[in-house]
């Protein structure tokens, strides 16, 4: 389904667009970054922190955890969302560095192989490379909702287009 080279572009894809999320919300103030917007998650800070749960939850998947979500969220130290600005910058320049360095050591083989783990109380099997295009996915798609959401409250997050990624993320 894909390859390795995908998985690193991704992740460096991943990287940038967190940060230019981060960039646009620092000129909110936090109280309006918890301002209900009406978005699925409520918040740009709860989507933020959406994003930042579901990638932990995918991530352990793939290192092996076949645990539930619920199971393996309860077991991070980001469950509850952070409120404090500065704690999800942190956690998510944290997790962003940690997806970097994984992808740089998958292997071509790694992409092929399947993944068990819980959707509640039913085993699911799927293939490596699968998730890990949905992982990148799920996280494209809230984003976009939090780029509507700083545009509609007058803040530019600027580009999206994967061709505009920098060499240097």
């Amino acid at each position: 389904m894909i390859d390795i080279e995908y998985a690193r572009t991704m992740s460096r894809y991943d990287r940038w667009q967190n940060q230019s999320l981060v960039a646009a919300a620092d000129r909110m103030t936090q109280q309006d970054g918890w301002k209900d917007r009406g978005a699925f998650f409520g918040s740009i800070a709860g989507t933020l922190n959406h994003i930042l749960w579901d990638h932990r939850v995918w991530l352990a998947r793939q290192r092996g955890d076949s645990a539930t979500a619920s199971e393996i969220g309860a077991r991070q130290p980001y469950t509850n969302a952070p409120r404090e600005w500065s704690d999800y910058k942190r956690q998510r320049r944290a997790l962003d560095e940690e997806t970097g360095t994984w992808c740089d050591r998958l292997t071509a083989a790694d992409v092929s192989r399947p993944v068990r783990w819980m959707r509640g109380n039913t085993p699911v099997v799927t293939e490596f490379g699968f998730n890990l295009v949905h992982m990148f996915n799920h996280a494209t798609h809230h984003r976009g909702q939090v780029h509507a959401m700083l545009t509609a409250a007058g803040v530019d997050p600027g580009s999206t287009d994967l061709p505009m990624l920098p060499n240097d993320v």
